[in-house]
């Protein structure tokens, strides 16, 4: 087993700790610090996630059902200790959560893990149904269709935090998140760890040298649960309430999604894709209403062109990075930028000029997009959109092979280095 704790990775650690401690200092606004929180949360389900799709190759489309489940019991947690029913520090409520995500991950694990591949994807999706549907049946712990409310600041103040102020949920979270991110990290470098990744690229194998594929799939599954049901603890004390839909469908294709966008084969994929997905989410929304078109359409440029997510771009360009050879980059990654920019606007500009122009309101359609006016009612605005569109085409076109050049050259200079 290699070290888990080297001088670099504790200071690598020690720098996160400091970005998440200045964080809000940089950010003070409210919605800077709830969007914080809300990344907070969805790294630790991503990570998660992880721990199925990328270090066990189990594709799971109902992993947030362990999340939804933490979330519920740490929503009644909270109220049992609002009644006075027991005492419980609210700093350590997730933990609770943790604990239900883990008894229900080896409940239901139990039954799932024993197929791998599209039997264990249509198995987890038959599970989400049928705990989405129970949460539309059972409302006494459900609360049916409005869910559960609660209040965070209840109990008496642990340390003097009364989790009121949005500030100290975020600390609560970051602290939770740094936590549980150590801990996946270390589980990737123990036995466990490595048997999973073993039993994802080659399970007869790693049964031939003495390892059971189920209890290892099981165990992974458990874990993944445990640390999902964190996150819908803090997820409960964030938002103050939890409903069916943190359980459902759409909540475990959204960790699907990010997961695919980060990188799977990397450990750090998942946190870039939770963090961007949370972001375009949360922002993007507030200035479009077309954003979930071009949420998905981002994905599938992801998906088509780097199968690897986010992190597998970056991680390609290390050789580069350690030979010193960025800056040959630049001046092609410039031209690139220029020309899809180009492309991007003109095409985001046409969505957003149909989008208004289907609109059902009759009055004035003209609207602003990135300072400038567009009117989809007047014929000159779609010529020139479709002129700066076509021209972005062009150039991307063009410019693709500069960059495809600049690489090709780069490789060779890499391979005489024996840097690749």
């Amino acid at each position: 087993m290699t070290r888990v704790l080297t001088t670099g990775r504790i200071v690598f650690w020690a720098s996160v700790a400091v970005a998440f401690a200045v964080m809000p200092l940089i950010f003070s606004q409210s919605f800077a610090l709830s969007m914080l929180s809300q990344m907070g949360i969805a790294i630790i389900f991503a990570l998660s996630y992880n721990m199925l799709l990328g270090q066990t190759g189990l594709l799971s489309f109902g992993h947030a059902v362990y999340f939804g489940l933490g979330a519920f019991f740490c929503a009644h947690a909270l109220n049992f200790i609002g009644a006075g029913k027991f005492w419980f520090p609210v700093t350590l409520v997730p933990l609770i959560g943790g604990i239900a995500g883990l008894v229900f991950g080896l409940l239901l694990g139990f039954v799932t893990t024993r197929r791998a591949g599209t039997p264990f994807a249509m198995i987890s999706l038959g599970i989400a149904e049928m705990v989405a549907a129970s949460a539309l049946m059972f409302t006494t712990f459900f609360g049916g269709e409005g869910g559960i409310a609660t209040n965070r600041a209840v109990g008496k103040a642990f340390l003097g935090l009364t989790y009121g102020p949005q500030i100290q949920v975020y600390y609560l979270i970051a602290g939770w998140c740094l936590v549980t991110m150590i801990l996946m990290f270390a589980i990737t470098r123990t036995p466990l760890g490595r048997m999973a990744n073993a039993v994802r690229d080659n399970p007869e194998r790693a049964k031939f040298v003495g390892y059971n594929p189920t209890r290892v799939r099981w165990f992974m599954m458990a874990l993944a649960s445990f640390f999902a049901g964190i996150g819908g603890g803090l997820a409960a004390i964030n938002y103050e309430i939890v409903t069916a839909e943190t359980l459902g469908l759409v909540a475990s294709g959204n960790v699907v999604l990010m997961a695919f966008i980060g990188g799977i084969g990397h450990f750090w994929g998942p946190i870039i894709g939770a963090v961007l997905v949370t972001l375009l989410q949360s922002a993007l929304s507030n200035y479009t209403q077309a954003w979930l078109l071009y949420f998905g359409l981002f994905f599938l440029v992801i998906i088509m062109f780097s199968p690897g997510g986010i992190a597998n771009l970056i991680a390609l360009h290390k050789p580069v990075w350690n030979a010193g050879l960025v800056k040959r980059l630049v001046p092609s990654y410039a031209i690139a930028a220029v020309a899809g920019s180009f492309m991007l606007a003109g095409f985001f500009a046409l969505i957003e000029m149909i989008y208004h122009f289907e609109a059902k309101e009759t009055s004035s359609k003209a609207f602003s997009f990135f300072g400038m006016k567009l009117d989809p009612m007047q014929v000159q605005y779609w010529v020139g959109v479709a002129l700066v569109l076509a021209v972005g085409i062009a150039l991307v076109y063009a410019v693709r092979k500069v960059v495809v050049r600049a690489w090709e050259n780069l490789t060779v200079e890499l391979q005489q280095k024996g840097a690749v």
